[in-house]
């Protein structure tokens, strides 16, 4: 009888092939024709050539609220079974690493996915045939203006009995919808910090660590170059992060959080941290536009600690001095009080 721990052994090994194996089946986001592979199972999933396109890499449109648009999906069986797929469309969303990926089918789409309609839920295609998969998008009419991404996908899953789960692997085409209205495309910085990290020696450079968050605050899908530097008092001293990565492509209402190290900043007492933004807006023709930058800024001290001991040492000076000053006035104080009691007494 097996052990409650190798029971639990056996339960994260399976847990660890399904995630891997569920993130071999999204590599069909990519540009151009997508494929799986496992054993004797090979498809591969790509635009139809029409009046849209004969090469596409994804679908894309621009549609007016209440608009419809008809395309098709092909989907090709290059192994030496037969294949029996899953068809549904599911909306996007941006993952950490910064990769576009899909709602699982069992997740509720509000956006794309529940726009798209294609004409089956299932396909059973032999070996070395191909099938299109025509579907409709139906803009809703109270549609927000602006950028919405998803994905048409085909699903295949499969009962692993020897690990005791089932295998769900997807593959699938992006498809991005451009609402009619006005499009305000707009970025903010959020949540911005900067901390300072100095050395023993109070005449040596430090780094700044710098964080914010970039939230995508329009309508439009929306990536950034971004810029960070670190400066002193009147803007002395400043110091550049260098080269930094552009952020992901943004949907609207999505974050990307950012931390740049910044070496070598003089500690200058006060600093300053800057971040500039320039949002690129890409069109249908995949042409890129910069937009009005961005810019924010946050402080912090970065005292060097022998600057902070003669501080100290001012600081305490100063209190001795007016604990002086206090006693001496308190002991003139009592000498006026005595000599006018010696003067009622007299009197």
């Amino acid at each position: 009888m097996p052990t409650p721990r190798r029971l639990r052994l056996a339960a994260l090994l399976r847990g660890a092939a399904l995630v891997l194996l569920t993130a071999l089946a999204l590599t069909g986001l990519r540009a151009g024709p997508a494929t799986a592979a496992d054993g004797d199972v090979s498809w591969t999933v790509r635009t139809a050539a029409n009046a849209y396109g004969d090469n596409r890499s994804s679908f894309g449109y621009a549609v007016n609220p209440g608009g419809t648009i008809e395309d098709t999906m092909v989907v090709t069986n290059r192994g030496r079974t037969t294949l029996r797929l899953a068809v549904y469309a599911s909306d996007g969303y941006t993952t950490d690493a910064g990769q576009l990926d899909l709602l699982t089918r069992e997740k509720k789409s509000v956006g794309v996915g529940a726009w798209v309609h294609p004409r089956v839920d299932a396909l059973t295609i032999a070996p070395g045939r191909s099938a299109d998969v025509p579907f409709t998008v139906g803009v809703p009419k109270n549609a927000t203006p602006g950028d919405h991404v998803g994905g048409l996908l085909t699903s295949l899953k499969q009962s692993d009995t020897a690990a005791g789960i089932n295998v769900d692997r997807r593959l699938g085409v992006r498809l991005a919808v451009r609402v009619g209205g006005e499009l305000t495309p707009r970025l903010a910085v959020e949540d911005l910090h900067v901390g300072y990290d100095g050395t023993a020696n109070p005449f040596a450079k430090g780094t700044a660590t710098v964080t914010y968050t970039v939230r995508n605050t329009g309508n439009a899908l929306l990536s950034a170059r971004q810029d960070v530097s670190v400066q002193g008092p009147f803007g002395w001293l400043r110091t550049a992060a260098g080269d930094i990565e552009d952020t992901p492509k943004l949907l609207p209402g999505e974050r990307w959080k950012v931390k740049v190290p910044v070496r070598g900043v003089a500690p200058g007492v006060r600093l300053t941290a800057t971040v500039k933004l320039l949002p690129l807006l890409t069109d249908a023709s995949g042409s890129t536009t910069p937009l009005k930058p961005v810019e924010a800024t946050a402080h912090t001290w970065a005292v060097p600690w022998i600057v902070g001991l003669l501080l100290l040492v001012v600081a305490v000076a100063l209190l001795l001095v007016r604990r002086a000053r206090a006693r001496r006035r308190e002991r003139e104080a009592a000498r006026v009080r005595e000599a006018v009691q010696r003067a009622l007494q007299e009197a």
